[in-house]
């Protein structure tokens, strides 16, 4: 069992930064985050493989944000820029099994989730 840790989120304003961090319990495989908006269905949001060599994004963030793991594959990161007001949601970080090392959008994929982090945009 893995449990995953969120933290970083918080209020900024519009055009501002933050970086989410999500530290694993155990051994992960691929990992990724996901975000649920109020009135709005879970969305795919960046996906990173162990090892961190690749990674996938959603349409709505690519080239703001980034996803990274740490040297240990057991912390992953996303660093947001230039965000805006529809990027407010709770952030969920979610794991594979250490042998799923491969990235994907697919939330079926991941069978770990953490309790989630608020982001909110203010415009």
């Amino acid at each position: 069992q893995v449990q995953l840790v969120e933290s970083g989120g918080g209020l900024v304003q519009h055009g501002g930064s933050l970086r989410l961090s999500c530290a694993a319990s155990a051994r992960a495989g691929a990992m990724s985050w996901f975000r649920l908006a109020p009135g709005r269905e879970r969305e795919f949001v960046a996906a990173v493989s162990w090892g961190g060599r690749n990674t996938l994004y959603a349409d709505s963030v690519k080239d703001r944000f980034i996803i990274t793991r740490g040297d240990n594959q057991n912390t992953m990161f996303l660093h947001m820029d230039n965000l805006k007001a529809e990027d407010t949601a709770v952030y969920y970080c979610a794991a594979r099994s250490h042998a799923q090392s491969i990235a994907t959008m697919r939330p079926e994929a991941y069978i770990y989730w953490g309790q989630g982090t608020q982001v909110t945009v203010s415009s």
